[in-house]
């Protein structure tokens, strides 16, 4: 975390970074211009653990090395997918930092930088910004979440969008924190000028739907947060899709991507049903300890997770395989 003079540094308001440039796949463009792009398709990168649950480096760059040969907008490092919980502020600075070294330059990166603190949230995503991160991530604040209204929910994205020298994407994932990024609040922080968007992973195509109708009129992008219900949110508006599947079918979701934006409907909706179990698989079902084993199947490197989270038990294994046998993917 940043030392308490860089949080002084930060609180100073229209001098401080919040009103600096912001930084686009192409350079540092004014604030007052249009607004980062974020459209595509990101995988949310797994860590790899070693056997004594440290963070493998070597993996790490293995796996993206791989990753970068699919025509991905860009990735996600340190949100959900990446077990930010369970790693340290330094480590989660210091994955993004060598994710940056390892990518391919031309491609985006989308930081996880979320905190309970709205304090610890602005420097995290002041340090994200210092190690290499196009855009910040940010979930939503949760542990008190009877007090988490509209108003002080409002209240806390807009003080880190404000004092962030990136861009800020919303983050609502109410599956993790048993809370709905209420829909006036989406609203109103979408015509804050640092907020870009809004990673929607609730499923309810409905109000993705209601996300970009309401939001139309300002530069605002909506990503899907699963590749179940991609092509449902092509079809209302959504610009890509940040999908833990990306992982492993990271080139059949570029391909659904292609498919949609060429009105290729039937194709895509053929595709689309293929990828629905696989994605329950990884997700709901059997969550991150799933899609490690997949990664293995797939050439990747999953490997373990991070206590308390365990191995998949042979017939949770065996169920994972048969989502993907019975829909072509192994």
């Amino acid at each position: 975390m940043l030392a308490p003079q860089v949080w002084s540094s930060v609180r100073l308001g229209a001098k401080g970074p919040g009103r600096c440039l912001v930084r686009s796949l192409t350079g540092w463009s004014s604030r007052e211009g249009r607004k980062v792009d974020i459209a595509g398709i990101y995988p949310p990168v797994t860590t790899p653990f070693t056997a004594t649950a440290e963070v493998d480096y070597e993996k790490l760059e293995e796996n993206l090395y791989k990753l970068g040969t699919i025509p991905f907008r860009g990735f996600v490092v340190q949100g959900s997918t990446g077990e930010f919980p369970y790693l340290t502020s330094s480590e989660r600075l210091q994955v993004v930092s060598r994710v940056r070294q390892f990518m391919p330059k031309d491609k985006l990166l989308l930081a996880g930088s979320g905190c309970e603190s709205t304090q610890a949230t602005v420097e995290m995503t002041v340090s994200m910004a210092q190690v290499g991160a196009d855009a910040a991530l940010v979930v939503t604040p949760c542990y008190y979440q009877g007090r988490m209204t509209s108003t002080a929910l409002i209240h806390h994205y807009t003080k880190v969008a404000d004092l962030s020298p990136i861009p800020v994407v919303l983050y609502n994932v109410p599956a993790n924190t048993a809370l709905d990024l209420p829909l006036d609040a989406v609203v109103t922080l979408s015509q804050h000028p640092n907020i870009v968007g809004i990673k929607e992973s609730g499923g309810d195509v409905t109000r993705v739907g209601l996300i970009v109708h309401k939001t139309k009129k300002q530069d605002f992008q909506v990503l899907a947060g699963s590749a179940g219900f991609l092509l449902a949110s092509y079809g209302i508006g959504a610009v890509g899709g940040i999908c833990a599947l990306a992982n492993v079918l990271g080139a059949q979701l570029c391909q659904l991507e292609r498919l949609c934006l060429t009105g290729q409907w039937e194709d895509a909706q053929a595709l689309q049903h293929r990828l629905i179990e696989p994605n329950t698989a990884v997700t709901r079902r059997f969550g991150i300890p799933g899609l490690k084993k997949t990664m293995d199947w797939f050439g990747y490197y999953g490997g373990p997770c991070r206590a308390p989270l365990i191995e998949l038990s042979p017939d949770e294994e065996e169920k994972l395989r048969l989502d993907f046998t019975t829909n072509g993917w192994l």
